[in-house]
């Protein structure tokens, strides 16, 4: 976080060394120790009093904006340009004058070429601007409703990062929007889905990239690089106990997959295991459903690939597990999509027909 170089009022205190002088003139013996001693603790009390009610030296605003502002080197649009914030980029209101507020932004890495591509963790190479911009389409802690308004516009944005053809750096919009209402209105009732809607779309985004590299065939997670993890985590130890830390859980499951099985049943069976595990553990999950199904696809897929290896114990063993798994989805969790799915497999193995591999009649 930046540090604001705005300073508020001097409220005016009495010298501490002033206080001690006054109080040395009575506390000599006689008869007036004793109220010396009495208005040594007034003034204490006093003095102590009036630095709590100061106001602090560097108080100051904190928000977002919520549309794409020009950062101008003063309060004049026919002013030099010094920088664009994107939507969702924090501010620190520094003064104002008129229609216009003078602001220090946080604009991302210095050496990043495109600004709408930021990772806001890390704060030691941001770059920050301090210039001048139009006092409108800003949220501050002491907005009404601003955590709605927040929302609304990373929701908006996602939204508009979904079309076919929408507007470029919009899913990094809503990334940034849905971080600003947990870290604007941390008690917000949409504060944990907003963490969790943020890091949603950084994995998913981090997901793609990683996917795209060479090493995402690698047969063993460990060959190649996670995806970072640390806004889910953020999720869980913020939100313990919600659906939103139960869906981060089950986003970290990425992290320990296979990228590519090459054939052999240790990949899919370990895997198995581990979207079973965790719809035996959150079984009010969101994601329950489909860490079922999960299970049951892996399962469908190693009958076959068992049948390969000469396993025809493991392959039996293997499709009595899977219809299992077929028949608790739909028990479990009858209005899900995932258990029409879970259906389709299970009518598939009941009629031998491979779910996996390239058998063919």
């Amino acid at each position: 976080m930046l540090l604001s170089k705005a300073s508020e009022p001097e409220t005016a205190l009495p010298s501490l060394h002033a206080l001690i002088r006054f109080r040395a003139g009575l506390d000599g013996a006689g008869p007036l120790a004793g109220a010396a001693h009495f208005l040594n603790c007034s003034l204490a009390a006093v003095f102590v009093a009036i630095l709590l009610l100061a106001p602090p030296a560097l108080a100051a605003d904190r928000g977002t904006i919520v549309r794409e502002a020009v950062i101008y080197i003063s309060p004049d649009s026919a002013s030099h340009k010094l920088a664009q914030a994107e939507r969702g980029r924090e501010i620190i209101l520094l003064d104002k004058s008129r229609n216009w507020i003078h602001v220090e932004a946080l604009l991302g890495y210095v050496n990043n070429p495109d600004p709408a591509f930021i990772d806001d963790d890390d704060e030691a190479d941001r770059k920050t601007v301090s210039g001048w911009i139009l006092d409108a389409g800003i949220v501050w802690g002491s907005t009404p409703s601003g955590d709605r308004i927040l929302f609304g516009a990373a929701v908006d944005a996602e939204d508009v990062a979904s079309q076919r053809h929408g507007r470029r750096g919009a899913a990094q919009d809503a990334l940034r929007l849905y971080q600003r209402v947990y870290d604007i209105f941390p008690n917000s009732p949409l504060a944990g889905e907003a963490l969790y809607r943020s890091a949603d779309i950084r994995w998913q985004i981090d997901k793609a990239d990683l996917m795209s590299r060479p090493s995402a065939h690698e047969k063993e997670s460990f060959y190649r690089q996670g995806i970072n993890d640390d806004q889910m985590r953020l999720v869980i130890k913020k939100f313990p106990g919600t659906k939103w830390a139960e869906q981060a859980s089950f986003h970290l499951i990425d992290n320990k997959l296979c990228g590519d099985w090459q054939g052999s049943s240790k990949c899919p069976d370990k895997e198995a295991e581990i979207y079973e595990k965790y719809a035996k553990e959150h079984p009010q999950s969101p994601s329950a459903p489909e860490a079922l199904y999960n299970a049951l696809s892996r399962r469908a897929a190693l009958i076959e690939i068992y049948k390969t290896e000469d396993q025809p114990k493991k392959s039996d063993k293997s499709k009595d597990e899977a219809i299992a798994l077929a028949q608790q989805l739909n028990t479990q969790y009858p209005q899900s999509e995932w258990s029409s799915r879970g259906q389709m497999l299970l009518y598939l193995i009941q009629q031998g027909v491979p779910t996996y591999g390239n058998s063919l009649e």
